[in-house]
């Protein structure tokens, strides 16, 4: 058995950025540098999934996700039998907490990782360390590989540059999806919201994921406020749901250990005015 498939992610999207869903392996077209190359593996949605919590285990943003424990655990039940789940934490130092699992269960439970002081918070590195996590977990080629990190968004410690994440999650097709939990400073005589590290928006916008910034002033006053991140949750499963996955065998010739271009198109004249955002742009085979 062959396996050296090759695995594209691909998001379509109308003029006005919404995810479509709903197409077919024959509206879609493969080629590399080859020419065209025939589809052998489709599946649109979220039938196997591996999905990874980055944690901020900061003081500024436990309390938070130890409410979303449940949440979090509805999110993973959504998707197919094949599908798995990971958790790490980063402070400080970052750490996997929770190595890719079936078992939902111990990676809710790690939402309720007792927070350490720390001097500082390294999101970066950690966004670093969950891509690398799927190197060598076991799965398949054809897996959705998603990371949500949720964080304050305020780096302080990381040596790791944010374009370097995003190079290597583009690599290996994995899409981040970035929680933002807003933190606000007196200014002018009201609380302004803080902006969050340089790069931080980016791990998300170019990786074929989504940003979302969650929280107010309201309630950052409020010392007893509960937070329910389950419809970030829905969205991010919504968007999954409109997204694809498309496989091709490379021919012989590709076995040079050179870096080989893929494109994606679609075939219907109709579907032409959409975009196709492929998160894998090229492979590289030895022989």
């Amino acid at each position: 058995m062959r396996t050296d498939l090759v695995a594209v992610p691909v998001i379509i999207t109308d003029s006005n950025g919404r995810r479509l869903s709903g197409l077919k392996l024959e509206d879609f077209q493969v080629s590399d540098d080859e020419g065209l190359a025939r589809i052998d593996y489709f599946a649109a949605g979220t039938d196997r999934v591996a999905l990874l919590f980055a944690l901020d285990a900061s003081g500024s943003a436990r309390e938070i996700l130890v409410q979303q424990r449940e949440a979090a655990g509805a999110l993973f039940s959504k998707f197919g039998h094949g599908s798995r789940v990971a958790v790490l934490h980063f402070g400080e130092f970052v750490r996997l907490t929770v190595p890719f699992t079936s078992n939902s269960e111990a990676a809710e439970q790690s939402f309720n990782t007792p927070g350490k002081e720390t001097k500082g918070t390294a999101i970066f590195d950690g966004a670093a360390a969950a891509v690398r996590s799927f190197d060598g977990s076991g799965g398949f080629s054809t897996e959705r590989r998603i990371v949500i990190l949720m964080s304050d968004g305020l780096d302080t410690l990381s040596s790791t540059r944010p374009a370097d994440v995003v190079a290597a999650a583009r690599a290996r097709g994995v899409s981040f999806y970035v929680i933002h939990f807003q933190l606000f400073t007196p200014r002018d005589g009201r609380l302004a919201p803080r902006p969050p590290s340089k790069g931080f928006r980016e791990l998300a916008e170019q990786t074929g994921g989504r940003y979302f910034k969650f929280g107010d002033a309201r309630l950052a006053l409020n010392p007893n406020a509960r937070y329910d991140l389950a419809p970030v949750f829905q969205a991010i499963d919504e968007d999954l749901r409109g997204q694809y996955v498309l496989g091709f065998y490379p021919r012989q010739a590709a076995r040079d250990a050179k870096a080989h271009r893929i494109t994606v198109n679609l075939l219907k004249r109709e579907y032409r005015k959409f975009k196709v955002l492929q998160l894998k742009s090229e492979y590289t085979l030895k022989d």
